[in-house]
């Protein structure tokens, strides 16, 4: 092709700069070891799950399309959370042309595809997490540790049994109801903090580290399963929590149990069992929102708010039966690796306040 012809295929078919530039900047502008980190989580954890799936003789899934389902709503929520982050952002009076300045200065596309992907990676890691929670059974049969763990309680309360220290609180129906309603209520928290991270943090860093901290939740979590398997008092002891008031969570642990038992009874079409003690990752994901709430020095009704959480978390799974004590001291040591391990593979130091 002659100098001219080339001239003039330019002409006709210009490229387009301005995408192109955009997007260069966009990958320029991206913390790219932050951004990695997240999918660095996701791998190894599926990678695990497909590795031991295939020992168990189990297919590696999403029953019921339940992640998939989860990352879908909470992307409509991170949507929905931006508009209004927008729409705040913009002033008064509210105008067409203020929101899309402000979409523009704050939603551009590095900052989009980097959430994208730490939302991804987060379902992704949950995903492969299910599939190995759900197989403990399978590749440790017989192996049950409540026996030394109800033991290690009662050691360190003087020969007391927690729970039942807390039962003996007066005021059992409310607290009950109250702890339960928190309990369930976590299904919700968790995916609300990490979606409120994603959008309203100015430090798109820190948003991408508490995105890794909680993906390393859950491959810790699993490997604590697999390391002392465990069901819980609820059902090592089910008559310690009998005189309890009927509320969400005992259908919810009737459930659970049903599952387990269809699925040991047949692993390859029944829904994946969803009972472990050993660690509590109620505890320590919401133990990890709080800590990252300090390390990133956010509000303080925010930190207070989380902390109460936290407390209450607690004590809902012991009251309820959902753990031993000893459990949530294994959440707290899952907390600390988890923000470790988001501290190295993102590369964001949580004292240095950068952008």
């Amino acid at each position: 092709m002659s100098i001219r012809e080339e001239t003039l295929a330019r002409e006709t078919h210009p490229r387009p700069p301005r995408v192109a530039s955009r997007l260069s900047r966009a990958a320029r502008g991206l913390p790219w070891q932050a951004v990695l980190a997240g999918p660095i989580v996701a791998l190894a954890t599926v990678i695990w799950a497909l590795i031991a799936t295939h020992q168990a003789h189990v297919p590696f899934r999403d029953p019921d399309h339940v992640a998939a389902l989860y990352l879908v709503l909470v992307a409509a929520g991170v949507v929905l959370l931006a508009t209004l982050d927008i729409a705040l952002r913009a002033g008064r009076p509210l105008s067409r042309a203020s929101m899309a300045r402000v979409r523009r200065e704050r939603w551009r596309p590095a900052r989009i595809f980097a959430a994208s992907i730490a939302l991804i990676s987060f379902y992704a890691s949950y995903m492969a997490y299910r599939n190995l929670k759900a197989i403990v059974p399978l590749l440790r049969p017989g192996e049950n540790f409540d026996k030394p763990l109800a033991e290690l309680d009662r050691d360190l309360f003087f020969g007391h049994d927690p729970a039942a220290l807390l039962h003996a609180l007066p005021g059992q129906w409310a607290i009950t109801h109250f702890l339960s309603t928190f309990y369930v209520a976590f299904i919700v928290f968790l995916p609300l903090s990490l979606a409120i991270a994603l959008v309203f943090a100015s430090n798109l860093r820190g948003s991408l580290f508490f995105a890794t901290a909680l993906s390393a939740n859950w491959i810790l979590g699993a490997l604590t399963y697999f390391w002392l398997p465990s069901l819980g008092p609820i059902y090592a002891d089910p008559g310690a929590f009998a005189h309890l008031p009927v509320s969400e969570t005992t259908h919810l642990q009737a459930t659970l149990l049903d599952q387990r038992v269809a699925f040991l009874a047949d692993p390859v079409s029944s829904t994946p069992q969803a009972i472990a003690a050993f660690a509590s990752l109620h505890v320590s994901m919401s133990l990890t929102a709080a800590i990252s709430a300090h390390l990133f020095g956010l509000g303080r009704k925010l930190k207070i708010a989380l902390w109460i959480w936290v407390a209450i978390t607690l004590l809902d799974t012991i009251y309820l039966g959902w753990h031993y004590v000893v459990d949530d001291f294994g959440g707290v040591a899952i907390t600390l690796l988890a923000l470790l391990i988001a501290r190295v593979l993102t590369g964001v130091d949580p004292r240095v306040r950068s952008a």
